[in-house]
């Protein structure tokens, strides 16, 4: 399911009937840059029930080139994660 299916299956939801398709798409759009801005401020974005994003810090490591076999220096950095809910984990 991409963005597109995803405000169609939302738009169909009778809660939002009255919504226009702009109105939908400029609240997941608004809802998502909040998410992405909270996290890489640090903070921990946590839905009851679906899951929580979090941001982490990954260590340098060495890792292997598959194609050459040679050794590499994989750079520290940090990343987004997200951790299912419990709920959504049971549904599942």
């Amino acid at each position: 399911m991409n963005r597109k299916n995803l405000l169609e299956a939302v738009m169909k939801n009778k809660e939002f009937e009255n919504w226009s398709k702009k109105d939908c798409e400029y609240f997941l759009n608004c809802t998502l840059d909040t998410i992405k801005k909270t996290v890489k401020k640090g903070e921990d974005v946590s839905l009851i029930g679906f899951g929580t994003w979090t941001k982490v810090k990954r260590k340098a490591r060495m890792g292997v080139n598959p194609s050459t076999g040679e050794k590499i220096k994989i750079k520290a950095k940090t990343l987004p994660k997200f951790r299912p809910g419990k709920a959504w984990k049971e549904m599942m």
